[in-house]
């Protein structure tokens, strides 16, 4: 299933639970509306940060291709690369994001560190791998497993990732 029809259904079913119709032709309004929706302010200068230090930037995402690149293009960031859900046939927290990242870069199992906002789709598998991780808790949730590294929001990136996997 693409992440449009995942949106569409879960639109439909907060309709649903809220028992308010959902107009002919507004089942896709959120898969519409995602290309509009804002970064966070702090995004575009640490991710630039980051690639100015030599980190390269990959999206392991469950969003559709055409999803992941209208994020990017608002970042203004470039990325190295993405693995969204469609193109290898498996949505987080399934490990095939991550076997599809090793296989697609070659990247050092050593030198790699995953950064997320979603602790339920990224860091438990992440952990479950061996894999350092950054959790990026904007809501200041508890949750476990503990990731490696825990911020707020991406201000620190780069330090942290240097003090993860010096140069």
């Amino acid at each position: 299933m693409t992440y449009r029809d995942v949106m569409a259904n879960v639109l439909a079913e907060l309709a649903d639970e809220e028992a308010r119709p959902l107009p002919d032709g507004e089942r896709d309004a959120l898969g519409r509306s995602l290309p509009g929706w804002p970064v966070f302010p702090e995004v575009p200068a640490a991710l630039a940060e980051t690639r100015a230090r030599g980190w390269k930037l990959v999206a392991l995402t469950n969003s559709d291709p055409d999803f992941i690149a209208a994020s990017i293009d608002a970042i203004g960031v470039p990325f190295d690369g993405a693995i969204p859900a469609s193109a290898i046939g498996s949505y987080k927290p399934a490990h095939g994001h991550w076997r599809a990242f090793t296989e697609q870069t070659g990247a050092d199992p050593a030198r790699h560190v995953h950064v997320a906002q979603s602790h339920f789709h990224d860091i438990v598998p992440a952990n479950e791998l061996g894999i350092p991780s950054i959790w990026i808790n904007r809501l200041n949730e508890t949750a476990g497993p503990r990731p490696t590294r825990e911020l707020p929001d991406l201000n620190g990136l780069a330090d942290t990732l240097d003090e993860l996997v010096p140069a």
